[in-house]
């Protein structure tokens, strides 16, 4: 029963909206469209793995800063538009996809047209970002180059468009050695390209036990037995590289690198674990940025490991501090 108001109009709350708010709304979610087509969740990514350079940069300062800032940014608008790219590419795949058919383009609330300039946009914004850059951009350039060719023909190919995807993990921390203006750390990179290609298969094995290939051909040269063999195999070569890193290419392997061992061992050793735990006991979409961001046990133990570091990191190079 409604009420009704000293002019007989209805006054309950299933008002329809004017069409000045109609508009105002589907503006607003043409906007949010927008925005989840660059997936800012995964601009963590390059938050995460740029600034890795730091730990064998010392004494940091404002310049060396904003010069990580600036690499983060650029390759933040990079992999912006690469989503953008891959999400017009892939529409028509995408559209068979019972999660990624509600993807901005692949549902149609973006316009095909639309996403070329809004991809034409982030390039611009990127193009002017690197004509004013403070040191060498080539690791951005070869990253566009390589998601290009991961586009067109290697995303297809098995085994293959793992290491495509790692390599640009590689490069965002190439591009952090050359903002901090120091010599690369190998091992460092041996390792950001195999914990890349372990998440990246997870994500694999996840896909397979959902909706198989008909999404993703290079899906075909998989199984979900062995995404589970390549899974264990990486997380030791992962493991292996990254304390080699800590013991030896670290800048504090000169006086503290076993302690950076000893104290890394049991952290990145339950992180493996517990990762491996969720993906092959279970179901789930597969995403690694979400499960690093989700799961609170995950959480725990890298924030755990972050501040154990850092004292070590601060100790090393501050050895007064006590």
């Amino acid at each position: 029963m409604h009420v009704l108001g000293s002019t007989g109009v209805p006054r309950n709350s299933e008002r329809p909206d004017s069409p000045a708010e109609q508009a105002e709304g589907g503006r607003l979610r043409w906007v949010l469209d927008l925005v989840r087509l660059a997936r800012p969740l995964h601009s963590v990514k390059a938050v995460f793995f740029v600034p890795l350079a730091l730990i064998d940069a010392w004494p940091w300062n404002v310049a060396m800063a904003g010069r990580i800032a600036w690499a983060v940014g650029a390759f933040m608008l990079a992999s912006a538009a690469v989503y953008v790219g891959n999400d017009i590419a892939d529409r028509h795949r995408d559209g068979r996809h019972e999660v990624k058919c509600h993807r901005p383009i692949a549902s149609g609330r973006i316009p095909v047209p639309v996403g070329y300039l809004y991809c034409a946009g982030l390039l611009a914004s990127l193009g002017a970002v690197l004509a004013f850059a403070p040191v060498p951009s080539w690791p951005v350039l070869v990253y566009l180059g390589l998601n290009v060719a991961y586009s067109l023909v290697l995303k297809h190919v098995p085994l293959v468009d793992l290491s495509a995807v790692g390599l640009g993990f590689v490069l965002r921390v190439v591009q952090g050695y050359l903002a901090v203006g120091e010599p690369v750390a190998h091992w460092l990179l041996v390792t950001v390209l195999a914990v890349s290609v372990l998440f990246l298969l997870g994500k694999r094995r996840q896909e397979l036990l959902g909706a198989g290939a008909v999404h993703r051909p290079a899906l075909r040269g998989y199984t979900v037995e062995l995404t589970g063999w390549l899974m264990q195999v990486t997380s030791v070569f992962a493991l292996i590289s990254g304390l080699m890193y800590l013991g030896t290419g670290a800048s504090l392997s000169r006086d503290h690198g076993q302690t950076a061992m000893a104290l890394s061992a049991p952290f990145a050793l339950f992180i493996v674990f517990r990762y491996l735990q969720i993906q092959l006991t279970s179901r789930n979409d597969g995403d690694p940025v979400r499960h690093l961001l989700r799961d609170r046990t995950l959480q725990c133990a890298c924030a755990l490991w972050a501040v154990a570091f850092s004292v070590l990191f601060v100790l090393g190079h501050h050895p007064a501090a006590p």
